[in-house]
């Protein structure tokens, strides 16, 4: 059986954590942020690895190939993903963040010749047509959690570079995942990797690098909780469903989190989605099924 579907389960995580990720990236800035949650969850995925003995299922080379998808989709696409949600909130940046299904499905289908029936290709466009129209349709009344900083331009150009990013770190992980890599450990070695960069940052003293207040043991909480949610468990579950499933639909099934995303706004900020918020979610559910059901 096709294991895409887990892809689903990553999205829903994703979509909680975003929510989480708010008070700790405006409270330390965003590389700072980044740096504590990539330590924590160094810390639970590298525990874990040890005690299953998941590293002994990575050669070298594959390390390398992790490292890199690490350093591009984590330390990169990361970073650009919480710069532009601390400038226009998660709402909007989750909507320019699902655009990596697209990149996704041009360089799966590049590269590894995928192919998708036509009931396939239906449920995707039906997947990503219903992310777009739910996020960009649902409302404008301001929000505790929506928000505009800076140029706009900055922003979108960002959360593209985050999509892509996330894109090709999915890429690159493909080959390693499909050669029986344990994704616990595969995911250790990209969260290893991508601390290891954000460290290098703080130790050659980057102004932007320097957390804008000081840490507590409250955000420290949320940030671990994020962290476990987001990357411990989410990424975790992603690589498994990448391991046994097609990029583009593995993608697509991913590229939901925004749709999820809408309930839990409206259950945090009591702003009701919009109709074009209930229409999006609606081609969302049958496109799933489409795709599901092939």
């Amino acid at each position: 059986m096709s294991l895409e579907w887990l892809a689903l389960v990553s999205a829903f995580l994703w979509a909680s954590a975003s929510l989480l990720s708010v008070i700790p990236a405006r409270h330390l800035g965003t590389f700072a942020f980044s740096r504590w949650r990539m330590a924590c969850v160094s810390v639970m995925l590298g525990v874990m690895s040890l005690v299953s003995g998941g590293f002994h299922s990575l050669s070298l080379t594959q390390m390398g190939m992790m490292a890199s998808s690490g350093l591009i989709g984590i330390f990169i696409g990361d970073t650009c993903l919480y710069a532009c949600m601390n400038r226009i909130g998660p709402r909007r940046a989750g909507l320019l963040f699902a655009t990596h299904a697209a990149f996704s499905a041009i360089f799966g289908i590049w590269l590894f010749h995928e192919r998708l029936s036509l009931q396939g290709w239906a449920g995707a466009a039906f997947v990503f047509s219903g992310v777009l129209v739910a996020v960009a349709f649902s409302g404008s009344k301001p929000q505790k959690l929506e928000y505009t900083h800076g140029a706009l331009w900055l922003s979108l150009g960002l959360g593209l570079i985050a999509a892509l990013c996330q894109s090709l770190g999915t890429i690159i992980a493909k080959p390693v995942m499909m050669e029986g890599a344990d994704p616990i450990a595969a995911s250790c070695v990209r969260m290893v990797v991508a601390l290891s960069a954000h460290v290098g940052l703080r130790f050659a003293r980057f102004p932007f690098s320097k957390a804008v207040s000081p840490m507590n043991m409250r955000v420290l909480g949320i940030i671990a909780l994020n962290g476990f949610l987001a990357m411990a468990l989410g990424m975790t579950i992603f690589l498994f469903a990448l391991k046994h499933g097609n990029v583009t639909l593995v993608a697509i099934m991913s590229s939901t989190s925004p749709v999820m995303l809408l309930p839990l706004l409206w259950f945090f900020t009591r702003h009701r989605p919009s109709t074009g918020s209930w229409v999006g979610a609606i081609l969302v559910v049958c496109g799933t099924a489409l795709v599901l059901a092939r």
